[in-house]
């Protein structure tokens, strides 16, 4: 019979199972707590909101004609600059991803410094991008681009201070990806193309999806660039309605005004809205393109 070895056996497995069963539990319990109290603060100012802002009121405003204009203006605007911020985004995000080229850090951080820019400052530097005696500026006034006060400024506001999103958020989904799968695909006979759209983008779609979540959030959340190009929105293609502003201006306005129940309906119904839509994201898009979403994602 072989002599037992020290801490082996019956009695060694348990030992050590129960001294780290209580270690696992206070981890387990810090986890729970900690989340609890980030969920807590992310919730309870919402709450807030909707508590202090009756039904009546959010109903009010989900029927008001100035409201229902600006709320559809918002993700009329809000849809545009996802648009030109996903199709130029992504394949930037390709190419930092997947070259090595002088230089890469210096626009890496490029790309990355509107996300901390405050939103005044943005809305700043793109007055003056835009100003009339600017080389830019000029070259819209020959396109017949006008950017000031009209739904142009403000997409060029949101792809400004949102399109990085999509680009980084790109960028660390392509490199995720195996080079040595590619290469299997290139061995099968793939070209370079039928790889990329059969397994570098199917397998990164996950990655983009968020990121294009996060920039069209972000997109609807701006307000400081506004403020200085585009206050009061006018008609001009493709936007043909009436005189108007993106929700965030019009929620600031009627704080300024002293309508703090009239500002909180508004803000209340944008809340509402857009929770329903990424519910309907999460919920329709995790069973439409369960590779981007993920299964996790249906209740």
């Amino acid at each position: 019979m072989l002599p037992r070895l020290p801490g082996v056996g019956t009695d060694g497995p348990d030992r050590r199972r129960r001294g780290v069963r209580p270690l696992d539990r206070a981890v387990r319990g810090l986890s729970w707590v900690t989340s609890a109290s980030l969920v807590l603060l992310l919730v309870l100012p919402l709450l807030a909101l909707l508590v202090f802002t009756p039904a009546g009121g959010i109903l009010r405003a989900a029927t008001d004609p100035a409201v229902v204009t600006s709320l559809g203006f918002t993700l009329l605007a809000s849809g545009l600059a996802l648009a030109i911020s996903v199709l130029l985004g992504v394949p930037l995000g390709y190419v930092l991803a997947r070259r090595s080229f002088r230089g890469k850090s210096v626009l890496e951080s490029l790309i990355t410094l509107p996300i901390v820019l405050p939103h005044l400052i943005a809305g700043l530097a793109l007055l003056l991008l835009f100003a009339p005696g600017s080389p830019v500026g000029a070259l819209a006034s020959a396109m017949g681009l006008s950017v000031f006060d009209t739904i142009w400024g403000v997409v060029f506001v949101m792809v400004y201070v949102s399109a990085s999103y999509t680009v980084l958020a790109s960028a660390a989904a392509f490199h995720t990806v195996g080079q040595d799968l590619i290469e299997v695909s290139r061995s099968l006979g793939a070209s370079p193309g039928e790889a990329f759209a059969t397994v570098t983008l199917p397998l990164a779609l996950r990655g983009i999806a968020a990121g294009a979540v996060l920039t069209w959030a972000r997109s609807v959340s701006e307000i400081g660039g506004f403020l200085i190009l585009a206050y009061t929105v006018y008609p001009a293609p493709p936007y043909g309605g009436p005189v108007t502003a993106p929700v965030s201006v019009f929620v600031y306005n009627l704080y300024q005004m002293g309508d703090l129940a009239g500002a909180t309906a508004v803000a209340s119904l944008l809340v509402l809205v857009a929770f329903v839509l990424f519910l309907v994201v999460r919920i329709g898009g995790s069973r439409l393109f369960p590779i981007a979403f993920g299964p996790g994602s249906v209740p």
